[in-house]
């Protein structure tokens, strides 16, 4: 074969390969943008339930003990989304499984704010309850943002996800007796400033959504 023609061919392959390799990043890129408000969504309502958490409890309508139990559910869905992500994408049947999750939440949240049974807001457990759900509120909030502005990957609020499980399962554990001391909720204020570190880490590492 002639040099000449043997280095068209060459130069043509390359060409191709790189062409090929743009189109998949290309690609891929496009999938990761796509997925943002879906992801955003899981995230967003993740607030809308802690809010109606914190809501519940300054009423009344909410137990310590109750919202304890909630946030271990809260725990679980956290969990789920952050399975979900970690390899950087979530199909449909990962996205419906989180719906159900966030559904049966969200009726459990309604059924113990209408079953007759009266918290106390004043209450030092349930003013410890309040402020660590707030918190919550805050923490999902700035992960949120981050995925929509493309501040955070799939796999960096995968990671996130997972801290708020482990702050849920903090608080769950400290109400389920009903009452909360002072020293559990340092306890977990600690594993909340843990998790806004990593959040600030996260957003602020270079890495971009797509």
């Amino acid at each position: 074969m002639p040099q000449s023609r043997a280095h068209t061919l060459r130069t043509a392959l390359r060409t191709t390969l790189l062409i090929g390799a743009g189109v998949v990043a290309a690609t891929a890129s496009a999938f990761a943008m796509a997925q943002a408000p879906a992801v955003a969504n899981d995230v967003q309502r993740d607030v809308n339930q802690q809010q109606r958490i914190e809501n519940g409890l300054k009423s009344g309508a909410l137990t310590t003990r109750e919202a304890s139990s909630l946030e271990k559910q809260e725990a679980r869905v956290d969990r789920m989304e952050s399975n979900a992500m970690k390899n950087g994408s979530v199909s449909p049947r990962e996205q419906a499984s989180i719906q159900r999750a966030e559904n049966r939440v969200s009726q459990d949240i309604s059924r113990d704010a209408h079953n007759g049974r009266v918290g106390n807001p004043d209450s030092a457990s349930s003013q410890r309850m309040q402020a660590d759900v707030q918190r919550n509120i805050n923490q999902q909030e700035r992960i949120r943002n981050g995925v929509q502005n493309g501040s955070l990957t799939n796999r960096e609020a995968a990671g996130l996800e997972r801290g708020q499980a482990h702050v849920d399962n903090r608080e769950a554990r400290a109400g389920r007796n009903g009452h909360i001391g002072a020293g559990e909720q340092g306890r977990i204020m600690g594993a909340e400033d843990r998790a806004s570190g990593n959040i600030y880490r996260e957003k602020h590492n270079g890495h971009r959504r797509g």
